[in-house]
């Protein structure tokens, strides 16, 4: 009997039955480019504030942590600016934590939520796992996504909760504020959250404005960031949310008591106290990001203009037989499913170049 057959044997909910569990592939290779992680690692000052900080938590640890996370919180509001505070400021392990709590809060059996795939896909998992019913939009031939498009969707599907991914997983796309306006507007009638998922905004381009200015006055408007990426603790698994303060206190309804361990909360500050030194990387990756996307399309090939720490591009004719030919190269990227399409991770100097060398040798370049 195969896993598969006993898993069908349990008294497994009737909509799970099938479904596949998120996992990109875990294959130990000298370049690691498949899960947009940041490859820079934590620089040494903050390493150090952050080794000091969790040491300090150490004879506390038979104590239960503050389940408020109240100088997290603080200390989240400030970095994000925009006259936010605590109140308005939520966290848990890893941002899809925060989105999960969020379908727990407003979705659920009855419910449903929207996403435009291709995008994070997290969304319909998450959903699935709160029974919230998930419907897919569409986006135009080229991913993008406009705002009377969108709003014309919500208007007709009526959704309690949007996922909004800007920039988007995995085109690396940053929407323009005009599509959130539209959505939130057409969620109107509904009273649809609209969460904005800005996992990975630190890497935008300059000038690319964040979902966080639309705050005021919109009590449904979610903002959703991660530690995950610009601040390389992927590891540490800290997500958080800005919205309205009554956000907030929706969540605090169905989170599990003390859900953000001591540990978690001592590194999160001290990093959130060192941004500057490991926000630094970030300019150093949208270097090589930008870097990917020149020499791609050197290659013939059609790289997404990207917001992210990854590129996506097509033109591919054969991504698996691309895919494996990296993979012998010690390279791995990812194969996200779509035709002719594949997506790399933006990485050092070095980890760049070793994925365009090998890329060059699977092509015939």
């Amino acid at each position: 009997m195969d896993q598969l057959e006993r898993l069908n044997r349990l008294p497994l909910r009737d909509d799970l039955r099938g479904q596949h569990p998120y996992g990109a592939p875990q294959i130990d290779v000298p370049v690691l480019l498949n899960v947009n992680e940041n490859t820079f690692g934590v620089p040494l000052d903050a390493k150090e504030a952050i080794l000091k900080a969790v040491a300090d938590e150490l004879e506390g640890l038979n104590r239960y942590p503050d389940r408020e996370f109240t100088e997290l919180r603080r200390a989240l509001a400030a970095y994000l600016g925009h006259g936010l505070t605590e109140a308005n400021v939520w966290a848990a392990n890893g941002s899809n934590e925060v989105l999960q709590q969020l379908l727990q809060a407003f979705g659920g059996p009855g419910r449903t939520a929207m996403g435009f795939p291709p995008t994070y896909s997290m969304y319909p998992l998450l959903a699935s796992g709160t029974g919230t019913a998930y419907l897919a939009g569409v986006r135009t031939q080229d991913f993008l996504l406009t705002a009377e498009s969108a709003a014309a969707q919500v208007r007709a599907a009526a959704p309690n909760v949007v996922f909004l991914c800007s920039p988007n997983n995995p085109t690396g796309t940053a929407l323009g504020l005009d599509v959130v306006r539209a959505v939130y507007e057409a969620g109107e009638a509904s009273q649809a959250i609209v969460i904005v998922d800005e996992a990975y905004a630190e890497f935008a381009h300059d000038g690319t404005p964040s979902a966080l200015t639309l705050l005021p006055g919109r009590p449904r408007l979610v903002v959703s960031r991660t530690m995950s990426k610009a601040f390389a603790l992927a590891g540490a698994r800290l997500g958080y949310l800005a919205a309205a303060p009554e956000v907030c206190d929706a969540i605090r309804l169905v989170r599990l008591p003390y859900h953000l361990s001591a540990i978690t909360q001592a590194t999160a500050v001290a990093a959130l106290r060192h941004s500057d030194a490991l926000l630094a990387n970030v300019e150093a990756i949208k270097v090589q990001r930008d870097r990917i996307v020149v020499e791609l399309g050197g290659l013939g090939l059609a790289p997404a203009r990207s917001d992210a720490n990854f590129v996506f591009f097509g033109g591919v004719a054969d991504p698996q037989a691309v895919w494996e030919a990296l993979l012998a190269d010690g390279v791995l990227i990812r194969d996200v499913g779509i035709p002719h399409h594949l997506r790399v991770t933006a990485g050092t100097e070095a980890e760049t170049t070793a994925f365009l060398d090998s890329l060059r040798r699977a092509l015939g370049h």
